[in-house]
């Protein structure tokens, strides 16, 4: 893409064009094998898939509820990035996780997250953890996040 085309896009159309760019990018990601699946403003789906490494209690095959957490707070927080007019990283202020139910042994776990209000400095979020569909839900989640400010690309290298 040129940068011209860069330019006009808008910060979430770049993100779903770079989605798989963006799964992998993220360290704790790679190991749990989550995945971005479509990216598009201010809405964010996701897949973490069940691995036999993740599960919480041996006895049933749940996965750990840290695993939701983590998956639904990168949901919230690329959901807030994506509603943004300029790309910004954004931070967790604060996260609410409801459990419903205990996923499924041996199932993915789908995840949708959007973010449906933004303020100068605040994003806030919600996200829903399941199975097909939100009919069964494992968990939610509520989210507020702040809007961190431009950093320069020269400020990154010193880092």
């Amino acid at each position: 893409m040129s940068d011209d085309a860069t330019s006009s896009s808008e910060p979430w159309e770049v993100m779903n064009e770079n989605i798989e760019m963006i799964s992998g990018g993220i360290p704790w990601g790679r190991r749990m094998g989550f995945r971005f699946t479509r990216i598009e403003k201010g809405h964010v789906w996701g897949l973490q898939p069940w691995k036999e490494r993740l599960v919480g209690d041996p006895d049933t095959g749940v996965i750990h509820g840290g695993v939701l957490t983590a998956f639904l707070d990168n949901l919230c927080g690329t959901a807030a990035s994506s509603a943004l007019p300029k790309p910004r990283f954004v931070a967790t202020l604060d996260l609410r996780l409801d459990y419903m139910r205990p996923a499924d042994k041996g199932r993915d776990i789908i995840g949708e997250a959007e973010c449906y209000h933004v303020t100068r400095n605040i994003c806030f979020t919600r996200a829903w953890a399941y199975h097909e569909s939100r009919d069964k839900m494992i968990a939610t989640a509520a989210g507020a996040f702040a809007i961190n400010k431009p950093r320069s690309v020269d400020s990154m290298r010193t880092m």
